[in-house]
């Protein structure tokens, strides 16, 4: 409910008389149930759910501040709630909504002016983007279940087995652990494919001396974890060893100068200038870190491209790497929140190198 009155207050300005709402991850975001279907008709005293059979008993004992209305016929439905409250302008979310679905709209609610560039998506992404204490709890949770789960997977892996059996080792010992879901597909490579920071694993049979790279999260009620880590198998030789130093000295630092009200870019700045000064200038490609929470990639994020500033309870991953093409590569990565006005690190795994 909430979260309903938060939008109305900021989006309904005079302009607009009302929004539809059905992208899963705001449906989520608002009514705080899970639903694979189902639209939001909102007004600015009024908000309504329409929804098929499936969900609908569950809306209407848990969709608290939402009239719900069993669909028959979603457009004959959605023009009548438009015609009883007088409406004439309305709002669709530009981030998800098709020009086939856009165009459909149009047709459908002939009469009607529908709009696509209300800022309704931009709005809901800020808002988003500061996590409510429920939430929060939701994504320590979650995190929680991915630090127990690494701790368990290090027992499996050895000389010997494949990434792609730790990548399915380590799924299942998620739900194991209580993951309702994975908040995406496991990141398990080693040897040379960890210079690839998005890898898919494959049947290469692990060797002494490999790194091995995890990138994994678990899901829990809907919002996501992301952790990575990276082991050694074996001794490891002096070049490797430095790679993983640099890397995690320049998480340290990024960490330590994480504070509410600093530019995002700022913070990528600091871990990427380190990196460049080591002597491995070209091989961090990608953003230090992005947001979590109803999904896996949100706003802001500690990039050189990100303004944003950093507000409390924001939620955020820094995941400085290094990757040499057909060598190896290293990753380490920690979910963090802004607490107090510092970085509140709720990544329990240890961080020193593992060797196995």
């Amino acid at each position: 409910m909430d979260n309903i009155k938060r939008l109305s207050e900021r989006f309904f300005n005079g302009n607009i008389d009302a929004a539809i709402l059905t992208s899963p991850v705001n449906r989520k975001y608002l009514l705080g149930i899970n639903s694979s279907a189902g639209t939001i008709l909102l007004f600015p005293d009024k908000a309504y759910l329409i929804i098929d059979f499936r969900y609908y008993e569950m809306a209407k004992s848990k969709a608290e501040g939402f009239e719900v209305i069993l669909q028959n016929k979603l457009f004959k439905e959605l023009k009548e709630l438009l015609i009883k409250h007088n409406a004439k302008t309305v709002a669709l979310e530009e981030d998800t909504v098709t020009l086939e679905e856009y165009e459909g709209y149009k047709n459908k609610l002939s009469g009607f002016n529908i709009v696509s560039n209300s800022g309704l998506s931009e709005i809901l992404r800020d808002m988003r983007s500061v996590k409510s204490q429920s939430e929060l709890e939701k994504i320590i949770t979650a995190q929680k279940i991915t630090d127990k789960s690494f701790e368990e997977i290090l027992n499996f892996i050895k000389v010997g087995v494949t990434e792609r059996q730790i990548a399915a080792r380590l799924e299942y010992i998620m739900k194991l652990n209580g993951a309702d879901g994975l908040s995406f597909d496991t990141i398990a490579i080693a040897g040379k494919n960890t210079s690839l920071p998005h890898g898919e694993p494959s049947d290469y049979v692990i060797q002494k001396g490999d790194f091995v790279l995890m990138d994994f999260g678990a899901l829990f009620d809907g919002y996501h974890a992301d952790m990575t880590r990276t082991v050694a198998v074996g001794e490891i030789s002096s070049h490797q060893k430095r790679i993983y130093d640099t890397v995690l000295q320049a998480q340290l630092m990024a960490l330590d100068s994480i504070k509410a009200g600093q530019r995002c870019s700022d913070i990528d700045k600091i871990a990427r200038d380190y990196i460049n000064k080591s002597g491995y200038k070209g091989t961090f490609g990608h953003s230090l870190g992005h947001s979590v929470g109803l999904q896996i990639h949100e706003t802001p994020n500690f990039s050189p491209n990100c303004d944003s500033i950093l507000k409390e309870n924001m939620v955020l991953s820094v995941e400085p790497g290094i990757y040499i093409e057909g060598d190896c590569g290293v990753r380490i990565e920690d979910l963090v929140i802004i607490k107090d006005g510092c970085a509140q690190n709720i990544t329990s795994s240890p961080k020193n190198l593992i060797c196995l």
